[in-house]
């Protein structure tokens, strides 16, 4: 999911391999100008602007922002004891942040000994994504993480044949699925409702956000909990599946052109929590 995340090139868990004569080191960091205008808001008021965002990618973990300290608002960091070490870039300096009424402590940090190798972090500073009330590029709200230039999701039409089977009972039938593709996974099949048994799928308590996508809701089959999926409102870059329906390979039964599909390596989704100020009525409408 993306270059650092899930299967990524350097995760630590990548599908591929780099084509060297010697090991790659275990743990790759990899840092580059995000070149979008990025925005803090705190407290309701802007605390950071910048052309000039840094972004690191870490290995299994989502990518993080770096602003300079000259794009941060005044008197919005105040200092504590708080001191830690980063393995690959020394030492860091924690900040409580303070605007408009609101105070986070430990919201932020600064690596303030980095090595000569990775110079670009001085004299910047990242902020905690779920202790901000949001983050901005331009005027639009992104959530979840800043965003991977590196993932990507593409939606392709097809004409196989898929079906989904609980024991004997035909779940689901299509010759017109979605075929979903996204960075660091295998492909999902997402197939019409009107394709579906829905009367096999039971609703599931609780639900799941996605960054890229938007919130999930899950069915039951039967006896196999969480089996299914679907995105009722997907946000617009991916609105072709709203509504659609997608199958658990490793909890039922699904089938394409014939061959049995099973769960990849590497595909199961870790959860991603809600942000901040951010509630369910909000995902489920464009950004603003």
């Amino acid at each position: 999911m993306g270059l650092a995340w899930q299967q990524g090139p350097l995760s630590g868990r990548a599908v591929g391999r780099f084509l060297l004569p010697q090991p790659m080191p275990e743990r790759l960091l990899f840092a580059e100008r995000l070149r979008r205008r990025m925005r803090v808001r705190f407290g309701g008021e802007w605390i950071a602007d910048s052309e000039d965002v840094l972004l690191l990618h870490e290995p299994g973990r989502y990518p993080v922002a770096y602003f300079p300290l000259a794009s941060v608002r005044e008197g919005a960091l105040v200092s504590t004891t708080r001191t830690t070490r980063h393995r690959e870039l020394g030492d860091t300096t924690w900040f409580t942040v303070e605007a408009g009424g609101g105070y986070a402590e430990r919201a932020a940090w600064e690596h303030t000994g980095p090595p000569a190798h990775a110079d670009e972090f001085e004299g910047r500073v990242a902020f905690a994504w779920r202790a901000m009330d949001a983050f901005y590029e331009e005027d639009e709200r992104i959530v979840g993480h800043a965003a991977d230039p590196y993932h990507r999701i593409d939606i392709r039409r097809a004409t196989r044949h898929l079906r989904v089977l609980d024991g004997d009972r035909v779940v689901a039938d299509t010759t017109r699925p979605l075929a979903l593709y996204e960075s660091g996974f295998a492909p999902r099949w997402y197939v019409p409702p009107e394709d579906v048994d829905m009367a096999a799928l039971t609703p599931a308590d609780g639900q799941t956000f996605c960054p890229y996508k938007g919130l999930a809701g899950y069915y039951d089959i039967g006896s196999r909990t969480g089996a299914a999926w679907s995105y009722p409102e997907a946000w617009p870059e991916v609105a072709r599946i709203s509504g659609f329906i997608s199958f658990e390979p490793d909890k039922v039964d699904v089938f394409l052109d014939g061959a049995r599909l099973r769960l990849e390596p590497g595909q199961t989704v870790v959860p991603h929590g809600l942000d901040r100020g951010l509630d369910v009525d909000e995902i489920t409408k464009p950004l603003t």
